[in-house]
């Protein structure tokens, strides 16, 4: 299975279009996972044209924009082919599987484990909020952070997607430079 990843999209109005490279790095995809900052549900409109979308919540995305979008949740669990694989805005801290220096508006949902949140660690976090793309290993999960396609480190231009391949039990990650 083939997953595109981006995050932090902020598209404002229908009228700014996410770039079309996006969508041509996607093509081919099974899946598209948004790690938040969506702003405005035409976005995941959007990349639906190319592949089944899902998002979890980021912390610009407002409840009265996305109402009852089923794809839209505070983090999605997912399991693929064996592996466990979170997507979710900012990256978690239950469990202690990523380093606990991170501060953010979200961070009292970690401190406890939330209901819904799995019982066992994931094999795969996929994340944005920091517009910063990265890959890393961290006590045995491998950590995704594709970045901004739109805002990479904080400034308005074209940026980067990651993908995720899983295979047989095995996963793969990459991060897309958009050009």
């Amino acid at each position: 299975m083939l997953i595109g990843l981006l995050s932090d999209t902020h598209i404002a109005f229908p009228s700014q279009p996410l770039p079309p490279q996006v969508l041509t790095a996607f093509k081919g995809v099974d899946l598209i996972l948004h790690m938040g900052d969506v702003w405005i549900p035409s976005v995941l409109d959007t990349l639906e044209t190319v592949a089944p979308v899902l998002a979890a919540r980021g912390d610009d995305d407002m409840d009265e924009d996305f109402g009852e979008d089923n794809r839209m949740k505070r983090m999605q669990v997912l399991e693929i082919e064996g592996i466990k694989l979170w997507a979710t805005h900012i990256k978690p801290r239950y469990g202690q599987i990523v380093p606990q220096e991170q501060t953010n508006s979200y961070s009292a949902l970690f401190s406890q484990k939330p209901a819904d949140d799995p019982v066992d660690p994931p094999d795969v976090v996929a994340f944005g909020h920091t517009h910063f793309a990265e890959i890393e290993e961290y006590k045995g999960v491998l950590l995704v952070n594709p970045g901004s396609p739109t805002m990479p480190s904080y400034i308005p231009k074209l940026g980067s997607v990651g993908l995720l391949t899983i295979k047989n039990g095995k996963v793969e990650a990459r991060l897309v430079n958009l050009e």
